[in-house]
């Protein structure tokens, strides 16, 4: 009977000692911080077509296009 409390006080001790070991789990920062505007992007290969780089007109049109194939109510009609 006293080896398994001695077996149990035991088990129950490294259990609270590996607890008391555990690293912090914090966000880190994001390494890339990007200064530019983002409608003065390079020409890439994943732009959406008809997208004319360094045209914030252009930049809005797109995001409200793309915002308005999400909207559900217009998907209905």
């Amino acid at each position: 009977m006293t080896r398994t409390f001695v077996i149990c006080a035991l088990a129950a001790a490294m259990t609270a000692l590996v607890g008391c070991g555990e690293t912090e789990q914090t966000a880190k920062p994001a390494t890339k911080k990007s200064d530019g505007k983002p409608w003065e992007a390079s020409d890439s290969a994943f732009v959406a077509p008809g997208w004319k780089a360094g045209d914030q007109a252009a930049w809005d049109e797109q995001l409200r296009n793309r915002a308005q194939a999400q909207n559900e109510y217009a998907k209905v009609k």
